[in-house]
């Protein structure tokens, strides 16, 4: 794979993160800032690294999973895989200035 063609896959991916939202708050996963990174290999399988909003969050269970899934659904992807961690520990900072606006904190 190409550069370029990296880099396309990945916004793609990074596209379709966009559709996953957390269950409690009306803004999606990537824009809350629980993705921390987002990589594409040369085999076109895909490695996402995220976080929740706090290890107690009542998704730990389907949020990455459905990350996952909407990863390697997107065309040319050939497999995804999504490791959870917990470090560094989200918080509001990580959000995009678009989720702090939509939910106030600007």
């Amino acid at each position: 794979m190409t550069h370029d063609e990296k880099h396309a896959l990945e916004e793609s991916v990074i596209n379709s993160l966009k559709t996953v939202y957390d269950p409690e708050i009306p803004v999606d996963v990537y824009e809350l800032g629980l993705i921390y990174d987002v990589v594409v290999h040369d085999d076109a399988s895909v490695y996402i690294k995220m976080t929740l909003t706090s290890p107690a969050c009542p998704v730990a269970g389907t949020l990455p999973g459905e990350v996952e899934q909407k990863a390697a659904g997107v065309q040319g992807v050939k497999s995804a895989k999504v490791e959870l961690t917990f470090e560094p520990p989200w918080d509001r900072t990580m959000m995009s200035e678009a989720a702090q606006l939509e939910l106030g904190f600007m």
